[in-house]
């Protein structure tokens, strides 16, 4: 199966083009975030879900822990994925699954050491797919995305082979490296922020580059 490639931080229409004309299959909207780049208002997000072709994946990231808060999110944003970022309630994620059928349901993993592989095999049966990130939920201030720094590809390793559902990869992807993670990690997909962008917009030089590489594998 060819690699899924998800390009985040999607700022605006102009931005969600561009990406969809090097074959995203999936573009990242990012809501109101306690830290890290990219963040749109609800209503960028409603109108460049609306524009997307149905075959690709619009991902709504949201910080938000409260079920009812989430479905009203969703509700107005019209994603067809909600990308949690920060940790959940395992009855949560039933709530919204049976309030918002059809709606695929990702949650993040921020992979900081042998707990990160017990929290995935955990969560793992109550979502559709894992996304490894470099995040720091317990930091004051929370990064929960779009940090820009690698982790343990050994331990997402191990939690792609642990769990029986697709894992997607972040933190500090770029054209450089991309091909080694993917070959170590051995991912169902890709997701990519900063490492596709320069002065905090989406560079096409280097959004050619990223493609290029991962075809290349």
């Amino acid at each position: 199966m060819a690699l899924r490639v998800k390009i985040c931080c999607i700022q605006n229409q102009t931005e969600a083009e561009l990406a969809l004309k090097y074959e995203a299959d999936a573009i990242g909207l990012v809501s109101h975030m306690p830290s890290g780049p990219g963040v749109i208002t609800e209503e960028q997000i409603a109108r460049i879900a609306s524009n997307a072709p149905p075959t690709v994946g619009t991902f709504l990231l949201t910080c938000n822990q409260d079920a009812f808060e989430i479905i009203a999110q969703q509700k107005r944003c019209r994603t067809n994925t909600i990308q949690f970022v920060d940790q959940l309630d395992s009855d949560t994620y039933n709530h919204i699954r049976g309030a918002l059928p059809g709606i695929s349901i990702i949650q993040v993993i921020h992979v900081n050491g042998q707990k990160s592989l017990a929290e995935a095999k955990n969560i793992a049966p109550s979502v559709d797919a894992l996304l490894l990130d470099s995040g720091h939920p317990d930091a004051k201030v929370k990064e929960l995305g779009g940090t820009g720094r690698t982790h343990d590809w050994r331990m997402s390793r191990k939690i792609v082979k642990s769990v029986d559902i697709p894992v997607f990869l972040a933190g500090g992807l770029t054209p450089e490296n991309v091909k080694n993670a993917v070959k170590k990690v051995n991912p169902f997909g890709i997701d990519v922020c900063t490492g596709v962008r320069s002065n905090g917009h989406l560079d096409e030089e280097k959004l050619a580059k990223f493609i290029s590489a991962i075809r290349d594998i």
